[in-house]
């Protein structure tokens, strides 16, 4: 069985209390605050006030593995922390830990310049900035990041950008103000080298943000954004880690990534079972509770199983990572890609089904964890690309064999 320290296991106590005490209680005050501000992408003052929380608390950039950042936790002792967090769409900005920031701290922190640190790292660590990551494109199937097109052309100490992004995460947030960008710089490289990462300031002359992209009909406050780049001018010295190197720095921000969304994923599904059963024994049909129909305990209990499972396999995934390296446990990391947001998918989707008509509405979490959970099965790549990535490395084993 896997051991956390003696610190994640206070972490994890102290970040439970913080839910109970503050963080549940202000999702109804949320949701409030957007209806009446009229707008989408409104920073409630809520928000602000849980953020305030969590920081005196000391439950501030948990993700970070840098002791100089955060606590620097390693993956294993994090992963019940995201856990937690994942259990409420508020929880994971109000204690500086949301997507892409996190991502984007952790590229900042690895490759970023000391002026990028200063300009935009310790904001960024502060809580009083925001950022997008600008990979995906609609015109090319951007799940292979060499179909990348956004053209990065050299001019004298300036590299002129031109093309188009969508899904954005974070670019319609109020506090965005710098894109980290994929292009291509040099097309005739080895197919691995052409890429290149910049960071641009959203405000940057050229820089337009046509429009905020629905997911599944939903305008997430943070927004997912179309945005296109016209001659847009980034000094030299803005080049992440050197020229070409973009698609190195890609693999080594997703890894983490993944498997924070993952352990966000199992927090979903432990809320969604719970509120499963508390529906489910609190709703009575034909004379008798829902909780004593056989159908809805087989499915109490396999979402039980599906969870344990998925969490050992991501707890697995996290060892590995902190142990071996995220290459070696990158069949590990592209499984829980997998697994984890279908099997939450599964069980969120029963709980809708037991919560009836009002399961589907916004008076649950449900709805909006089912929208959320279903990207994530294209978010960081899609399921088909990360079983491609297993099966390829199990087929291995055998050519080498032979």
């Amino acid at each position: 069985m896997f051991e956390f320290s003696d610190r994640a296991l206070q972490y994890k106590a102290d970040l439970l209390d913080f839910m109970d005490a503050h963080v549940y209680p202000a999702e109804p005050v949320y949701d409030q605050q957007m209806r009446e501000s009229g707008d989408p992408h409104f920073q409630p003052p809520i928000l602000e006030e849980l953020k305030a929380e969590a920081r005196k608390r000391g439950l501030w950039n948990l993700f970070h593995p840098h002791a100089e950042w955060g606590p620097g936790l390693s993956n294993l002792d994090y992963a019940p922390l995201a856990e937690i967090m994942g259990r409420s769409g508020l929880a994971p900005e109000a204690c500086n830990c949301n997507a892409p920031d996190t991502g984007n701290i952790e590229v900042l922190t690895l490759f970023g310049t000391d002026e990028h640190k200063k300009t935009y790292l310790e904001p960024l660590l502060d809580g009083t900035m925001a950022s997008a990551f600008a990979m995906t494109e609609p015109a090319v199937a951007s799940s292979d990041a060499t179909n990348i097109e956004l053209s990065m052309v050299r001019d004298g100490d300036e590299y002129v950008l031109n093309g188009r992004k969508w899904f954005a995460s974070n670019a319609m947030h109020k506090n965005c103000k710098v894109l980290i960008v994929m292009g291509k710089t040099d097309p005739d490289a080895a197919v691995h080298r052409q890429q290149s990462m910049m960071v641009v300031p959203i405000d940057a002359p050229g820089v337009t943000v046509l429009r905020n992209l629905p997911v599944f009909g939903c305008a997430d406050r943070e927004g997912h954004a179309e945005i296109t780049f016209e001659n847009v001018r980034v000094p030299s010295k803005d080049v992440l880690a050197g020229e070409g190197e973009g698609f190195a720095i890609a693999q080594a921000r997703l890894g983490p990534g993944r498997i924070h969304h993952c352990m966000r994923a199992i927090g979903m599904a432990e809320r969604a079972l719970e509120l499963m059963c508390r529906r489910a024994s609190s709703r009575v049909t034909f004379g008798r509770p829902l909780s004593d129909r056989s159908n809805i305990q087989d499915w109490i209990a396999e979402a039980r199983i599906e969870i344990e499972m998925v969490r050992l396999l991501t707890l697995k995934a996290a060892h590995l990572m902190d142990t071996v390296g995220n290459k070696e446990a990158r069949t590990e990391i592209a499984a829980i890609k997998v697994a984890a947001p279908n099997m939450a998918l599964k069980i969120v989707d029963r709980a809708i089904q037991v919560h009836g008509a009002g399961g589907v509405t916004d008076d649950f979490p449900l709805a909006m964890a089912y929208a959320h959970l279903r990207t994530l099965r294209l978010a960081d790549g899609p399921d088909e690309v990360h079983k491609r990535a297993i099966a390829r490395q199990e087929l291995r084993k055998y050519r080498d064999a032979q």
